[in-house]
């Protein structure tokens, strides 16, 4: 299973951004998705996931009411709307799945198989 993360880029504060996870490779069909995120100097952090089904999504407290995840079936991708970003939102953005066993969201970073390589999101004026 291969993930491709895309969609960042340098915005202003209280810009938006649509971050994609394009999921690949995989047989077994659509997994559960989360996004994580590394500031420099920081650890990895949990940013949001998604079951499988789409049905449960969850959020960081940090993030809740600006950031959105969504399924996009069709294309097998999962996208991640970051509204009203702020500087400490300055990070590598990566998407991660669980094994396809797993249907429900998962918070920690080892709940998740697979990772992607990140994308760049940088929040200045």
């Amino acid at each position: 299973v291969q993930l491709q993360a895309s969609g960042g880029g340098l915005v202003q504060p209280g810009g938006s951004l649509r971050l994609s996870c394009a999921v690949s490779g995989s047989t077994s069909g659509v997994y559960a998705i989360g996004w994580f995120r590394q500031a420099p100097g920081k650890e990895r952090e949990w940013v949001s996931c998604i079951s499988r089904s789409g049905g449960s999504t969850d959020y960081a407290d940090s993030v809740k009411g600006r950031f959105t995840i969504s399924r996009d079936n069709a294309n097998n991708a999962v996208n991640l709307q970051v509204n009203s970003l702020k500087s400490e939102d300055t990070a590598v953005y990566y998407c991660a799945a669980r094994l396809f066993r797993y249907g429900g969201c998962g918070l920690a970073l080892n709940d998740y198989k697979y990772w992607g390589q990140g994308t760049q999101v940088t929040v200045s004026s």
